[in-house]
């Protein structure tokens, strides 16, 4: 994704922001853009305040200062009811999942199509069993509790029911963490085929090297409260900075790249 995008192309706008935890600056006058139809990466490392970030822009933190544009609308100057039409538009999917545990899975998607969509029960839990087959779950499934699911299983219900308004924006905390390696290909490549299908931007905060390299069309670091670089891999990757060089070129970095290259044939 080109940076000469037009406004029109991007759909999550961020100038200036600043957090703070009490003495502890978190963000400091952070700029960031998200553009329709992209992957964007964030990585940085630990306390850059990439989940911080996300909550931040969905509204679930209070930023200390600065501007969120979303969909050219600034969110702080939106009245409750505004704010809330325009984070419909959003879907969230929390490194834990965060589903109801004493409901089945099609009562948790179908519970945002109730309260928000008006819809009936029926038909409500009628679109989450097609949204929790849209993931890749077995029907059969639609009737377990969280209990009775892998952790693989849980990862996908929790983004059926992220996906569970159409949403424009997804955002995923971590979304592979605590997969093993082959159920977190998978969850990267259904990512990508579901952005494909149906066309919405995604906002992703990993540590994931794997995922980047499978899903990203863009990256952001995070260090010192800012975006110290972003853009494709390959210019993230050429960026003069201890922590980049630690993170890409380190022994998990390279022995991505093995893999990548094994995996095309490609010669790095």
């Amino acid at each position: 994704m080109s940076q000469q995008a037009s406004k029109q192309d991007v759909v999550i706008r961020v100038r200036s922001l600043c957090n703070r935890f009490g003495s502890t600056e978190v963000h400091k006058n952070l700029d960031l853009d998200l553009y329709r139809r992209e992957i964007l990466g964030v990585v940085g490392g630990s306390g850059t305040g990439k989940s911080v970030l996300l909550r931040s822009i969905v509204g679930l933190l209070q930023p200390d200062s600065g501007v969120i544009e979303v969909f050219g609308q600034e969110l702080q100057a939106l009245s409750p009811d505004q704010r809330s039409r325009v984070e419909r538009r959003f879907g969230v999917l929390f490194q834990s999942g965060a589903l109801f545990s004493s409901l089945t899975l099609q009562e948790n998607v179908a519970l945002p199509l109730i309260e928000h969509a008006r819809l009936s029960r029926n038909d409500a839990e009628h679109l989450a069993r097609v949204k929790l087959a849209l993931v890749g779950l077995p029907a059969n499934a639609s009737v377990m509790v969280p209990a009775q699911l892998s952790g693989g299983m849980v990862k996908r219900a929790a983004l059926a029911r992220a996906l569970a308004l159409d949403p424009e924006v997804l955002f995923l905390d971590e979304p592979t963490a605590g997969l093993d390696p082959i159920g977190a290909a998978a969850f990267d490549r259904l990512i990508v085929t579901l952005r494909d299908a149906l066309g919405f931007s995604v906002f992703l905060v990993t540590h994931d090297l794997d995922t980047l390299y499978s899903t990203c069309d863009r990256v952001a670091v995070l260090s010192n409260k800012r975006v110290l670089v972003e853009g494709p891999l390959e210019t993230v990757e050429a960026t003069d900075d201890p922590w980049i060089r630690d993170y890409f070129h380190g022994p998990r970095g390279r022995a991505v790249h093995r893999a990548r290259t094994a995996t095309t044939g490609n010669v790095e």
